[in-house]
Formats: C-alpha cells, sequence, structure tokens
C-alpha cells in the first residue's frame, strides 16, 4: 500500500530531527533485526548494558520509519492529533540544540516489512554494533524468499560504522552466509556450530507444583547453560526465560558486552533474574489450579516449535495447545500451517485448539495423523477462550500462541486465575488495543 504525502512529510521531519541529535550527542548504537526474536534479544542487550551506561530501547513496536525516530528523540507517537505531533517537534529540537542528558547507548529493534525499510533506518543510524538474530518465514508475504529477505537483512550489517561489530548467529545458514561477506569485526554465536562464542550443556530448570490427591505437576521455570568462550566456561542461569530462543539472545547479548569492554563473567551474573517483556513465554496462573504459557505477543513457525517444546518438558494432566494463525508467511503459508498439525503429537500434546482460517488446515492434518489428540477449531480467540474453560482440569498446563493480528491474548484473559491483573501480566492492553474489535485477518 502506498504511503500517503503526510506520511511521507512526517517521516522526513522526524528524520531529520533525529539525525540532528545523533550529531550532537554522539551515542553508541546497537541495532537487532531478525526474524524472530528481536524483541528478547533487544531487550536482554539493554538489561546488561544498563548496569554500566544510560541506556535507551524502543518501547512498544517503535521499530519502523516513524517509531525509530521517535525513540531516538524519547518521544511517544502524536497520533492524530496535530498538536501533540507539534510537542514532539519542539522536543525534539530542544534535544537536538539544547539538552546536556541523553543516553550513552542505544539498543534499536529494526524492523523489515518490505524493501528498503533497514538501508532508510541504517542512514538515519548507522550501528556501532549490528545483529541479525535469524531469518525465517516470516514477512515472505512481502519479501517471497528466504534469501531475498536475506539481502534486505544483511543491509544492517553492511551498514556498521568503520571499527564496529557485527554478532553472528552461526547457526543459521543465511546468517552466517552474510557474515562472511562482511567487512568489520565478526564475532560469531552459536549452540550447534563451532561458534566463536558457544552454548553448550543446556538444561531446563523445572519446578514441581503439588495438587491435590496427591497429584502433582512439573512446569519448566528457567534454564542453565555454559558459555564456551576463548578457552574460559562460564555457567550462566536464565531464572525466568525458556528455550532456545531465550539462549541466543543471552549470547547475543554476552557478545554485546565484548565490544564495551565489560567482564564476561560479571554480564553472565546479571541476566540471572531478567524477565522478558508480556506475552513471551510467560507463566500466568490459571483458573482450576493451571497454569498459562503465555506466549501472545506474536508468532512464527520457528518461535511456535520453540514454545512446542517448552511445553513438551513439562507434566502435567492434560497438555493443552491453543494456538492462532500464523501471518504475514507469504507462499509458505499453506505448508507452514499444515506441518504444526503433523508435528504436534511429538511434543506429548493432548488437546490441540486450532484459532483462525489459516489454522484450520493444522486442524485438518492432525485429525489425519494423531488419534490420540483431541481437536477442535474456533474461528476467533474468544470462542477458543470459552471452549477451553469447559475443557481445563486441575493440573493441565496450557500454550496459547498466535500472530499479532489474532488477539490471542483474548484466551487467556478468559481462564488467567485473577483478570483484574491482566494489564500488569498480559500484552496489548493499551486502551486503543482494547477498544479495537477482533477483525479476522
Amino acid at each position: 500500500m502506498e504511503k500517503s504525502k503526510k506520511i511521507i512529510f512526517l517521516e522526513k521531519i522526524l528524520s531529520f530531527i533525529a539525525k540532528k541529535i545523533l550529531k550532537r550527542h554522539v551515542p553508541q548504537v546497537i541495532a537487532v533485526t531478525g526474524s524472530v526474536g528481536k524483541t528478547g534479544t533487544k531487550e536482554m542487550i539493554a538489561h546488561l548494558l544498563s548496569d554500566y551506561y544510560f541506556v535507551r530501547q524502543n518501547n512498544k513496536n517503535y521499530n519502523n520509519e516513524i517509531g525509530l525516530p521517535l525513540t531516538i528523540i524519547g518521544a511517544e507517537s502524536g497520533g492524530r492529533s496535530i498538536l501533540r505531533w507539534a510537542l514532539v517537534f519542539l522536543k525534539g529540537a530542544q534535544v537536538a540544540f539544547f539538552s546536556k542528558d541523553y543516553p550513552e547507548v542505544l539498543v534499536l529493534e529494526m524492523g523489515a516489512d518490505r524493501k528498503g525499510d533497514l538501508q532508510y533506518l541504517c542512514q538515519i543510524t548507522p550501528p556501532d554494533v549490528g545483529v541479525i538474530t535469524n531469518i525465517g518465514n516470516s514477512h515472505l508475504e512481502y519479501f517471497k524468499t528466504r534469501a531475498s529477505l536475506a539481502r534486505e537483512k544483511s543491509i544492517l550489517l553492511k551498514s556498521i560504522k568503520s571499527g564496529g561489530l557485527a554478532i553472528i548467529n552461526e547457526d543459521d545458514t543465511e546468517v552466517a552466509k552474510i557474515g562472511q561477506q562482511i567487512g568489520e569485526k565478526v564475532l560469531t554465536v552459536g549452540i550447534n556450530s563451532p561458534a566463536q562464542m558457544r552454548a553448550t550443556d543446556i538444561k531446563f530448570a523445572k519446578r514441581t507444583l503439588r495438587l491435590g490427591n496427591g497429584k502433582s505437576m512439573s512446569v519448566v521455570s528457567g534454564l542453565v547453560f555454559k558459555l564456551n568462550y576463548q578457552g574460559k566456561i562460564v555457567p550462566v542461569k536464565l531464572k525466568y526465560s525458556f528455550g532456545a530462543p531465550a539462549v541466543y539472545s543471552a549470547l547475543i547479548a554476552l557478545a554485546a558486552t565484548e565490544f564495551f569492554q565489560i567482564n564476561i563473567v560479571e554480564a553472565a551474573q546479571s541476566l540471572e533474574n531478567f524477565r522478558l517483556s508480556k506475552g513471551r513465554l510467560s507463566l500466568v496462573e490459571g483458573i482450576k489450579r493451571t497454569i498459562i504459557i503465555d506466549d501472545t505477543y506474536n508468532s512464527a513457525p520457528k518461535s511456535l516449535e520453540e514454545a512446542l517444546m517448552v511445553l513438551g518438558e513439562c507434566k502435567a494432566t492434560k497438555k493443552i495447545a491453543v494456538i492462532g494463525d500464523m501471518l504475514e508467511l507469504g507462499r509458505e503459508e499453506k505448508k507452514s500451517h499444515q506441518k504444526v498439525g503433523q508435528d504436534l503429537s511429538k511434543f506429548g500434546v493432548d488437546v490441540f485448539i486450532a484459532v483462525g482460517k489459516r489454522m484450520r488446515l493444522a486442524y485438518d492434518e492432525c485429525l489425519k495423523k494423531s488419534k490420540k489428540i483431541k481437536v477442535l477449531h474456533f474461528n476467533n480467540p474468544m470462542e477458543a477462550g470459552l471452549a477451553l474453560q469447559e475443557i481445563l482440569e486441575e493440573g493441565d498446563i496450557v500454550l496459547v500462541k498466535g500472530s499479532q493480528g489474532m488477539r490471542m491474548e483474548k484466551v487467556v484473559e478468559e481462564v488467567m486465575a485473577e483478570p483484574g491483573e491482566k494489564e500488569k501480566l498480559l500484552v496489548r492492553q493499551e486502551l486503543n488495543w482494547q477498544k479495537k474489535p477482533f477483525v479476522q485477518p
């Protein structure tokens, strides 16, 4: 869809102000992009560096042509209000020409929905440290192939300033190829590959919850691994993070601290109490003494597989997967949704609740592949939530996940033990989101 002249004009003003601010204050910039895991990685890097520097990171989904300059300015969107935008411009001018107090480090997530997005963002702020978390199937609706998406993502690393650092996920073949093309210093991370900084001996930490009648359930409660780097082995414990994505985020965050010459042991210790933001593999207490794995922020094939692995590690009366459509997959859409239904039995799922027209493909495949899994389908998250209320029994554990447009947090709202706490615990609870009715994407 073509941008309006007003939006283009707004972007130009914001870009001009952002560049003036960066020229005056000269913060060091860490830029993060990738198909999945961008936000968690950005947050983990900011968490580590905030012990040593004045750090700012993007809030909300401020990772595009408007959101990135707003982050640099330190302002909220003006929305539809001319007055509020005028105040944003005034604040920008004040920061650009008068303010002396400004973050030393900016940790910026950069999104790429279409060709040219990263070129635009990187000309506003070329990074000192550049990160590509991975190249997956997200946004293939616009890029058609992973190779085309990889070319777009590679722009970020090619924009790194002289003397900067490129952090490469060596386990991702497309990212590894990009790393070979970079002239700046490269630090590789990985789990399966012989990367420079590697995680080994990864284990889930678990806790046992006692129920009535002598029953119990086992729930994942963090993970531990060994960091292998330059001949050293450093133990890393993540109390509140689960799955391989958390390990990759931790590796990348620790690699970023190398650029700032921070002690790697101190940095690893700082990660222990890190918490991801809402809707990212968060544990929420459910009704009837159940546990909800809330992963409703967004979804893609890779992140869904990792979430199902976390569910598979748990021991419960029933394992229930409530999964909504994955969006923006382009030509991979049909195959990716069918694969969900084919693979569910590998993770010990007892009940599969499919939500949305695309996830109907997974529903059909699951019916064909497994006679043991109880399978249901609903068109929207509200109906799915009501059905889940009836299915739940004491000791059940439920994974809830789907793309942002599927509004799967509404499922969690229906079955969480303390709905009065939803603003504190769940994603998309702001007034503008609450006013939006669900529309099947």
